[in-house]
């Protein structure tokens, strides 16, 4: 299945743009309830921040959140997937790359993001309709 598919989608994501303080993107991330934003500009990726990168590089090295902005800290230029990507090449990336999010991209523009928590409730929903399989063709016991 392409991560077009899987990935979610424009509503869903949760973006700034470079120059935004690490305390409006902690504000979004808390209220969105959610562990990154894609720093972006026209919908071209320039880096993520995560909640990590807010505790490692600004709480644990005592900068101010007012002041220190999302290029400060972000990832520049994260590995990114693209929308025809298949769940294995997304398993290959993420494990080369050692991410738990990717941005997804469509001809080099931002379309969604895909995280490490989504493929797992999809392996878990396989998995579901697998055991169904085998409960339905299983003799009793």
């Amino acid at each position: 299945m392409p991560l077009g598919q899987l990935a979610r989608k424009q509503l869903d994501l949760v973006t700034a743009a470079p120059e935004t303080s690490i305390r409006d993107i902690a504000n979004v991330m808390k209220s969105r309830k959610v562990g990154s934003v894609i720093i972006e500009r026209e919908k071209e990726v320039q880096g993520i921040v995560t909640d990590r990168d807010i505790a490692m590089q600004v709480v644990a090295e005592g900068k101010d959140p007012k002041s220190t902005v999302a290029r400060d800290v972000m990832t520049r230029n994260p590995v990114c997937a693209d929308t025809n990507d298949g769940v294995a090449v997304l398993c290959r990336k993420m494990s080369d790359a050692g991410v738990r999010r990717m941005p997804v991209l469509e001809d080099g523009k931002l379309t969604g993001i895909i995280t490490l928590d989504d493929l797992l409730v999809l392996i878990d929903g396989e998995l579901d309709d697998l055991t169904d399989i085998i409960r339905a063709e299983s003799p009793t016991y």
